[in-house]
């Protein structure tokens, strides 16, 4: 088996997007995935959540209502996997995880168990595992989302951890170079599941 190798990504061959044309991008593509599965990979450590009352409790300090308010979200995360499901399609997400981890990773791995056990499937990969795929010249691995292998987005975050725009690429090429990378790095990571189990669930509360 060859060794794997990080894609190239150039900037100047995609399209930039604003939050909101990323958005508006984003459903248009997903609607129409039929039969094709879709990829995220997510390296950040820390991001901020818009309107979403669980990261609110977190940010103050609530956490056992952040927690309960993961839970209470658990039926739509199952109706968003079945419609997933009748589309022929899943959502397959590598969360690399620095440890120990951000309050903000120690609670969205809480969330990712709960998606992952909708039917949402989330692999946990180490951040050791990932540094060779890192050198300074390139930097950590990108923020990305594959849509049904028929567009690719690099997101970009500001250092705060909002949301800023996107990257558009449709290359075929492009997007199955990453497509592929991502995936093997699927096939080496840890189910979110039992990650969890191991080693958050036992975690004292974060610091908000």
């Amino acid at each position: 088996m060859p060794e794997l190798r990080r894609p190239a990504l150039d900037p100047a061959e995609g399209r930039w997007l604003t939050p909101d044309e990323y958005d508006t991008d984003f459903e248009h593509f997903y609607d129409t995935v039929r039969g094709q599965d879709s990829w995220k990979l997510e390296r950040l450590q820390n991001f901020h959540e818009d309107d979403d009352p669980s990261y609110d409790a977190l940010r103050r300090g609530e956490w056992s209502k952040a927690l309960r308010l993961l839970e209470e979200a658990i039926p739509e995360l199952r109706a968003s996997a079945a419609e997933d499901r009748e589309r022929g399609s899943v959502f397959r997400r590598v969360r690399v995880v620095e440890e120990p981890p951000t309050p903000y990773t120690q609670w969205e791995l809480h969330s990712l168990r709960h998606q992952s056990q909708a039917g949402i499937p989330v692999r946990v990969v180490q951040a050791a595992d990932v540094r060779r795929f890192e050198p300074a010249a390139q930097g950590p691995l990108p923020e990305l989302v594959i849509v049904g292998g028929l567009v690719l987005y690099r997101v970009s975050y500001r250092t705060d951890g909002v949301h800023d725009g996107a990257v558009q690429y449709t290359d075929p090429e492009v997007i199955r170079a990453w497509q592929d990378f991502i995936a093997a790095l699927y096939a080496t990571g840890e189910d979110v599941v039992g990650y969890v189990e191991r080693y958050v669930a036992h975690l004292p509360a974060p610091a908000p």
